[in-house]
């Protein structure tokens, strides 16, 4: 992408976006004297650091005059993906009222949906799925909404991905799955909702199985809970080792001590 050097125009049209200032944005706009898309190095517009900093009023203005909605930074985010990032659903609304495109991704291949289950935002990602958006896109490094909100903890995002459509067994590059993610991280809440959508229990892509990532973190409860749901504590990794002797291996004892009724069982 061919971006041309900053004018002083150029760069207080960037200030004003940047901090709101609707009316020293309009006086410059109204000159003439800079495009309302102008650029800087990396490609942002106005549009998208009001977008990425809640300045509802700024937006509509740079709209009335003509802002692409669906400009890109050289990182391929949008104004959309700024706003849904900040949790501003007002400005999500606007955009999309406003010829923003809902499943426009990044270079990493992020959408506006991932980065809102990313960062917890639920009421715009209810917003997103009633607007078409896609509720199982992959990142470049396979990593879906699904996954990400797993990852973070957020079970009522979880729940939402699901009843959507999103694939509960669906592996991130390395072969991790949602639950593996949260039993490594130890977000029983999510779990309980992975588990209704029944998940893989066993050996993952990744050679690993959830219960052995729970292991591995010292998990108990998780270790627990996923015992109850099925998983073989006797089942083991692609090194050969149960999920008790990962606990043995990270000294992890309240894990050693509940996971070696199993092995006494087994023998």
């Amino acid at each position: 992408m061919s971006l041309k050097k900053e004018s002083l125009s150029d760069a207080q049209l960037h200030l004003a976006a940047l901090n709101g200032n609707l009316p020293l944005l309009t006086r410059i706009l109204d000159s003439g004297k800079v495009h309302v898309d102008s650029r800087d190095k990396d490609g942002t517009t106005p549009l998208i650091l009001a977008a990425a900093n809640g300045h509802f009023d700024c937006i509509r203005e740079l709209l009335d005059q003509g802002a692409d909605p669906n400009i890109k930074r050289i990182t391929g985010t949008t104004p959309l993906f700024f706003a849904a990032q900040g949790g501003y659903l007002d400005i999500v609304q606007f955009l999309l009222e406003n010829g923003a495109h809902v499943d426009t991704t990044s270079q990493d291949k992020a959408t506006p949906l991932f980065i809102a289950s990313q960062n917890g935002h639920y009421k715009i990602v209810v917003y997103l799925l009633a607007h078409g958006a896609d509720p199982d896109p992959r990142r470049s490094d396979g990593v879906t909404p699904l996954w990400i909100a797993a990852q973070m903890g957020h079970d009522h995002l979880v729940a939402l991905l699901l009843k959507a459509g999103a694939f509960v067994d669906s592996p991130k590059n390395d072969g991790a799955t949602a639950l593996f993610k949260a039993a490594h991280k130890g977000h029983s809440a999510v779990i309980s909702e992975l588990l209704k959508y029944r998940p893989c229990l066993g050996l993952l892509q990744n050679g690993e199985s959830a219960l052995h990532a729970a292991a591995f973190s010292g998990n108990l409860s998780v270790c627990k809970q996923l015992i109850c749901a099925g998983s073989n504590p006797n089942l083991k990794n692609q090194d050969g080792a149960t999920a008790r002797q990962v606990a043995e291996h990270n000294r992890h004892r309240a894990v050693i001590d509940y996971l070696s009724q199993f092995s006494r069982r087994k023998q």
